[in-house]
């Protein structure tokens, strides 16, 4: 897609040498002044890092290492490969070669080979006229000294570009120095600037000697000193990953692997336990919950100290101020002394005081020294110790385990931390401290200019665009965590609303600049659209809407920072504030738009030109209604959209929750009639909110399968034309004709009504395509269709032009184009909008309101009848089977499908052969978010005080069987709540707890006496403090269930016809363990890591201990890199079109614009690390692929979370390349994890199970374990049996397995049948020649052979009664490595295909031939279609990517944001 369009952004111009973007850079760090803050937060996506290391200049400056030369060392410090030098005999340090986080790519490519990867990025801009100037990028690398007080001299290998800022960054974190915070750095005794880039410094040329000088402290650099140190001795500790705090999250690599997959140093014994733990085995009912956290005992590290706190002493009065105190510690050793000591300006020293005599004279010896951990380590032996061995492990872990990550990641499971005292902790508890202030001058941070500020950078060269979109994505990061921690605390409790006075649903907050409400409806606002469920789900859609708004990215138009926040059973909006808005009311601000729903509305110029704009680009139709005056008001985007002009001048846009059109299916209107087939399946379907709407994506499918029919019937038409031209030549053209119409037919049956070719072809780059060769016929019919074309168009010249705009006419009025002449989809969002009165065109024009009516209705009928079949067809070939509820989420929207539609896909899904996986997913789905909607109404009834307890009741009521009584009783509940209101003590009481026993019988019976509260909260159980609300003591499992029930038909029009967790389990094969993970996730719980028995008979599984903690679900857009995307996206083409190495290239530039925009840890990163090791596995490099698959994991286990699906293939196939790499042992471990992960969260049960199973037996069969490995492979062909039928190539290479096992194991019989099978299949499949085939009938001669000789001596043995002879042994090699590899290649779908060359040409030919036919029918269509329009100008063609018509693609697809796909219109 890339080829095409956006091309120019891929350019760069010269001006990126010219040091531009370098002072930008210097600017923006001045503005974030936070680049001090000490310690590794800053390692990589603190903004200090503002010049990442080019993972290319590494390739292109240094010679190729050998392999000794790679095993030097290489410490981490923002990608900088460092060589320390050899100073005073001391050895060499930090020895991790895979340290360098940016150093993308390992392999030193030839000359030739960056001259290729030049060419291609030619190619990319071919089309563009700029040339692209990537070396502009990769400045030049220079080697500097640097010596500090008391430690060796370094070597330090930097790029010109950095800033002085970074050797701080760097120095803080190596092992030998990173104790100093407080110094300068010091060429030629001139001091240098923080801020400058290294290559405006004077005098510093290779090999110059920068010293460090201690600097004395101020109080804030004491302090930065302290938090430092606490930072170094809590490295290890797990603690804040489990609570999540500071971006911290978990990986279990190293663990699971025993250390570096990657150090030959480290040798492992060959002698492999590979029995597999009980949990691993075929046929586990519930998986245990412990492994999931492996070794928690020991991950804390040793301790260094009892306590190391701030002093209660401070601050230090006026009389020893003026003698330079700054602060005062206390310290309690591990060998139980207790120590105050006193910092001031040159250091710290113990003074004299104790617990209750305040004495700050310098203790005797005092000990001043520079760095508190000198100072420790003098006083502390056991300090010394612990502090270096944790020293040692913090630099002995790889690079991504210490880096903070973009968002943060909430573990679901934790284990019992301890809680140990901690001032820095409680000090950043309770100071008002909103986001390390302390370290930003001027206080708060004006979030909304940040925000708007970053938007306005430039953003014409590679370079701008570059530090724009790092400058977007590092203000987002910081505003949605400073969002996150607002809304607890409005939660919380602990921020006074700007309206006190109100009732508690109605208040507002403002923290920290940022503004928050709450989801309900306050003042009636959505009342006529389904109050507080609309006012629940407005901010989603709002946020949908500032995501695609800010995707399509116009100048000059402002959407306000949003993010929406659901914590403990409350929806919580963040938005950032428009200058100026606070001071005036609404109604004068509103300039376009309309605030009452449209009874009034405004227009505005400015406003139009710029939504115009993004118009385009989102298909919205500009439409116009009438105001109060019943004036026409023009507009371009909903009635709701409102436009303010800030006090800043800046054009903002909010409540964007209408952005798109009405989903008429969940709708009920009066003038409104869905086809049969829709009413046949039950729609409309009364929706509890009347907003929902259509999906961007589902409307972009909608227009491209328009445009397929569109291009057809002008074709066909066309063709019609010049048959009846040449009378002549009438009777070949008309045989001709029909046939290929006919043909196009039968194609369109055949895919169920799938777009056709040119589809494919357009869509290939979004949809991953499944693995199948082209079809035959369809390129054949594709050609017919490009040489009508061609004739139409060489006959068109001399026709007539009326004839030819005839067509198109006739074509447009077939689609339904809005637009007579010319093919136009825009959609109106106010069609259906009650209350609005529109404008109506000329009928049949496209301001016709029927037509856009239309044009509406047929969108959502297009959902139902085409884009549900086509999303289970493309999951008929289980290619990338979902694997959760949230993979399944993510699978229906890339195909349009909003989640309301769940119940009609679980309908479809259920009569699907072959598809019970997913079936069961789907449903597991619609349980969790049903119950989501209960648990929030009942969260919103509960007392702080009984939080546990409350939660620990509901989960025993969904998911366990046994006895379920509430840890609070019924009256204790009220005791504080009866107080609250004002009665005396419990006098009410006995009134008050009948009221909501009342309620909950009513409920039980099912008579729905509080369906309301059941159904999320409209009437029920929103107040805080009313008693006679929604009871959480009542609560039984079987009230439970019956409101879910009771809310999947409402809400999904569905049945769930079980009413109890064991009707669940044994009607859908639910695994309990897997619905407790979903909802905890979902709704934001954390339980305790153990072990839970949910059948225990005796006393409920769940106690109020067993809840850990609640955290915050957090939704927001996400930021993108696009050059980094269309390399990306370029690349993918590459490898499809067979050119594995070009691909290569591009994706590792990919990657480095990646690591520039986002830092080192990023989703996006990973998935350019896989392909990226999938592409150097596929080249040969399998030492290449498991380094970077290593990487990858440990990305995926921070970013996405330690059981994520995501890092279930990663794992997956780290273990493949482990094992092409001889660590066999360390591939099962692997594919241990990864199938313990895959039951745990999806059951046995499942497509990628068989394939995890295969691998397991094949590596166990190659370790001699037959026993086992045929456990695996019966397995395994049990689940290929079930999901891809007894024809198809998994089964036979399954039963292949299993006869090649049970051949070892000497029981030929079986193996014989067993090899039968595997022959019978390859002979109808493939035919009697086919190679593999022919290895079969062999293989089969064999066994024949093998069983008659071992029957022929049984035989002997039986009729003599005794050996005559020697029993023969039995033959049985043990299949080689190399054997076993390759099979394991085919299982996991790579084939090392051997073409010589001439094949690789004839191949491209092809591909390229089919290209061409592609483009030639578009620009044929195109030109017909641009001679007919009297204003070409506004013609809108839908995008086409070139990618091969029918190639396999081994994609991954990289998300472009979180959702959003782009439409770009040529």
């Amino acid at each position: 897609m890339a080829l095409e369009l956006d091309a120019k952004n891929a350019a760069a111009t010269g001006d990126a040498a010219s040091g531009a973007p370098g002072k930008a850079k210097a600017k923006e760090n001045k503005n974030n002044n936070n680049v001090t803050t000490a310690g590794e937060k800053n390692l990589v996506n603190g903004s200090s890092t503002a010049t990442k290391k080019k993972g290319k200049k590494n390739r292109n400056k240094s010679p190729p290492q050998d392999a000794t030369s790679s095993e030097a060392d290489v410490a981490l410090s923002n990608g900088h490969a460092e060589k320390a030098a050899v100073v005073n005999g001391g050895g060499a340090t930090d020895t991790d070669a895979d340290a360098n986080a940016n150093v993308v790519v390992d392999k030193q490519p030839t000359a030739e080979g960056e001259e290729a990867a030049k060419e291609t990025v030619a190619d990319v801009d071919a089309a563009s006229g700029e040339d692209v100037d990537l070396d502009a990028l990769h400045d030049v690398g220079i080697t500097v000294n640097i010596s500090s007080p008391g430690s060796d001299v370094l070597s330090v290998q930097l790029s010109s570009m950095e800033l002085v800022q970074e050797i701080h960054q760097l120095l803080m974190d190596r092992e030998e120095t990173c104790h100093r915070t407080c110094f300068s750095l010091q060429l030629d005794n001139v001091t240098l600037d923080n801020f400058a880039e290294l290559k405006t410094v004077e005098h510093l040329e290779q090999g110059s000697t920068i010293r460090v000088v201690e600097e004395p402290y101020t109080m804030r650099e004491a302090r930065i000193h302290v938090r430092h140190v606490r930072d170094l001795l809590k490295n290890l500790d797990p603690a804040d990953a489990y609570n999540g705090i500071d971006c911290i999250s978990l990986t279990y690599l190293k663990t699971i692997t025993q250390g570096d997959l990657l150090d030959k140093k480290q040798t492992r014994p060959d002698s492999v336990d590979c029995t597999p733990p009980e949990y691993v085995t075929p046929g586990v009912r519930e998986p245990p919950l412990l492994p999931l956290h492996p070794n928690v005992k020991n991950a804390k590290g040793p301790q260094a100290l009892k306590v190391l706190t701030t002093s209660a002493w401070n601050p230090p009065p006026g009389p020893r101020k003026l003698h330079g105190d700054l602060m005062y510690l206390y310290v309690v050793t591990m060998e139980d002394k207790r120590f105050h000591i006193s910092a001031c300006s040159k250091g710290f020293y113990i003074n004299q005081s104790t617990d209750d005599c305040f004495n700050p004279k310098p203790d005797n010896p005092s000990h001043l020294s520079h760095s508190l951990i000198d100072l420790l380590s003098h006083i502390s032996p056991s300090f010394r110790r612990a502090f270096q061995a944790i020293q040692k492990r913090r630099t002995m872990r790889h690079a991504f385990e210490r880096v903070a990550t973009p968002y943060q990641v909430y573990q679901w499971s934790a284990p019992q931390l301890e809680h140990t005292v901690d001032a820095i902790r409680a000090e950043d508890a309770f100071s008002s401290k909103l986001g390390y202030e302390e370290h930003i001058p001027g206080q708060t941070r004006d979030w909304n200019e940040e925000l708007q500020t970053t938007r306005e950078l430039p953003r014409k060269t590679l370079p701008e665009r570059l530090l724009r979109e790092r400058a977007i994505f590092k203000v987002h990061g910081d505003f949605v965590t400073a969002a996150t921690r607002g809304a607890m605390a409005v939660i919380d409790g602990n921020v006074l609303a700007i309206n006190p006075g109100e009732d508690a649903k109605m208040q507002m907050f403002i923290w920290n600049n940022i503004f928050f409400s709450l989801g309900f409806d306050v003042r009636d606002h959505y009342k006529e659209l389904g109050g507080d469920h609309a006012a629940f789900v407005a901010p989603r859609y709002d946020l949908h809407g500032v995501r695609v708004y800010n995707a399509v990215d116009v100048e000059g138009l402002y959407t306000l920072g949003t993010v929406v926040i659901d914590y403990r059973g409350y929806r919580v909006t963040a938005q950032s504030i428009i200058p100026g808005i606070l001071e005036r009311e609404q109604e004068q601000s509103v300039v376009y738009g309309s605030i009452d729903f449209g009874k009034t509305v405004l227009s505005h110029p400015k406003y139009l030109e710029l939504l115009r704009q993004a118009g385009k680009h989102l298909k919205i139709m500009p439409h116009s209604v009438l105001n109060e005056r019943d004036e026409a008001v023009e507009l371009c985007s909903s009635v709701e959209c409102k436009g303010i002009i800030g006090n800043d001048g800046r054009h903002y846009i909010l409540d964007l929750l209408r952005t798109f059109p009405p989903d008429v299916n969940f709708l009920k209107l009066q003038d409104v009639e869905l086809s049969k087939e829709l009413t046949e399946m039950g729609f409309p379907i009364e929706h509890r909110h009347k907003l929902c709407c259509l999906r961007q994506e589902l409307l972009e499918a909608f227009i491209e399968d328009r445009y397929v029919t569109f291009i057809r019937i002008a074709a066909v038409h066309l063709q019609s034309l010049n048959a009846k031209k040449q009378a002549a030549a009438t009777a070949t053209a008309e045989k001709e004709l029909p046939a290929i119409a006919e043909k196009q037919q039968e194609e369109e049956q055949k895919t169920e009504e799938k777009p056709a070719e040119e589809v494919k072809a357009e869509t290939s780059a979004e949809q991953k395509q499944e693995e199948s060769a082209p079809n035959t016929n369809e390129t054949k019919s594709a050609e017919a269709m490009v040489n009508a074309i061609r004739e139409a168009q060489s006959n068109v010249a001399i026709s007539n032009e009326v004839q030819a705009a005839e067509v198109v006419k006739r074509a447009c009025s077939a689609v339904g184009s809005l637009k007579e002449k010319e093919f136009d989809f825009r959609f109106n969002p106010d069609v259906f909008s009650p209350g609005i009165r529109h404008v109506d065109g000329p009928e049949g024009g496209s301001q016709s309101l029927a037509k856009q009516k239309r044009l509406v209705q047929d969108a959502a009928e297009f959902l139902v009848l085409k884009q549900i079949p086509a999303f289970i067809k493309e999951h008929m070939s289980h290619s990338s089977p979902p694997i959760d509820g949230q993979s399944l989420t993510e699978s229906l929207h890339s195909h349009g499908i909003n989640i309301r539609y769940l119940g009609k896909v679980i309908k479809m899904l259920g009569q699907m052969p072959r598809m019970d996986y997913l079936h069961r997913i789907a449903i597991m789905e619609l349980i969790v978010r049903a119950t989501k909607h209960i648990y929030y109404t009942y969260m919103q009834s509960t007392e702080p005080l009984h939080l546990s307890a409350a939660i620990s009741h509901f989960l025993n009521c969904l998911v366990t069987t046994g006895p379920v009584n509430p840890a609070v009783s019924s009256e204790e509940a009220h005791k504080k709540q009866t107080r609250s209101n004002g009665g005396k003590h419990n006098k009410h009481k006995s009134a008050k707890s009948s009221k909501p026993q009342q309620a909950a019988t009513s409920q039980q019976n099912g008579a729905g006496g509080n369906s309301a509260a059941a159904g999320g909260g409209a009437n029920g159980g929103s107040s805080r403090s009313n008693s006679s609300s929604y009871d959480w003591t009542l609560v039984t499992p079987r009230s439970l269930w019956q409101q879910i029930r009771r809310e999947a038909k409402a809400y999904w029009n569905w049945e769930l016809d079980c009413d109890s967790i064991e009707a669940a389990v044994s009607k859908y094969g639910l695994q309990r363990i897997s619905l407790l993970r979903a909802f905890c996730l979902k709704v934001g719980i954390q339980v305790l890591l153990r072990d839970y028995n949910f059948e225990s008979k005796h006393k409920p599984t769940f106690s109020d201990d067993d809840i850990v903690n609640v955290f915050p679900v957090v939704k927001h857009i996400s930021p993108r890199a696009s050059d980094a995307y269309n390399f990306y996206t370029t690349g993918q083409t590459k490898i499809q079109q067979g050119m594995l190495k070009e691909g290569y290239e591009l994706i590792s530039e990919a990657l480095n614009l990646l690591n520039n925009v986002f830092g080192a840890m990023h989703q996006e990163n990973g998935s350019c690390l896989r392909m990226l090791a999938r592409l150097s596995y596929l080249l040969g490099d399998a030492q290449d692929a498991l380094a970077i698959q290593q990487r990858a994991v440990i990305m995926s286990e921070r970013v996405n979370g330690i059981d994520n699906p995501s890092t279930i293939l990663e794992y997956a196939h780290l273990s493949l390349y482990s094992f092409a790499n001889g660590h066999v042992g360390m591939s099962l471990k692997l594919l241990y994890r990864a199938r313990y992960l895959l039951v745990l969260i999806c059951g046995e049960d499942h497509p990628e199970v068989a394939l995890i199973d295969s691998n397991i037996s094949l590596i166990l069969h190659a370790l001699g374990e037959y026993e086992l490995s045929l456990r695996f492979i019966e397995h395994a062909l049990k689940l290929n049996l079930k999901y891809f039928g007894n024809k198809s190539m998994h089964v036979a290479l399954s039963y292949q397995l299993m006869a090649r096992t049970q051949s070892c194991m000497g029981d030929f019989r079986s193996a014989l049948n067993n090899e039968k099978e595997t022959y019978s299949i390859y002979k109808s499949q493939l035919g009697e020649k086919h190679e593999k085939t022919c290895t079969s009938a062999e293989c089969l001669r064999r066994l024949t052979r093998d069983a008659v000789a071992l029957q022929r001596k049984m035989n002997d043995i039986y009729s003599n009664g005794k050996l005559t002879s020697d029993l023969p042994p039995i033959h049985i090699t043990p299949p080689s490595m190399g054997s076993v590899l390759e099979i394991l290649n085919t299982i996991n779908g790579i084939l090392f295909v051997h073409i010589s060359q001439k094949d690789i040409v004839k191949v491209q030919n092809e591909i390229e031939k089919s290209l061409k036919i592609n483009t030639e029918i578009t620009d044929a269509l195109k030109t017909i279609v641009a001679n007919n329009n009297e204003n070409p100008s506004e013609t809108e063609q839908p995008k086409e990517e070139s990618t091969a018509a029918g190639e396999p693609a081994i994609s991954t697809e990289l998300t472009n944001g979180s959702e959003a796909t782009t439409t770009v219109s040529s």
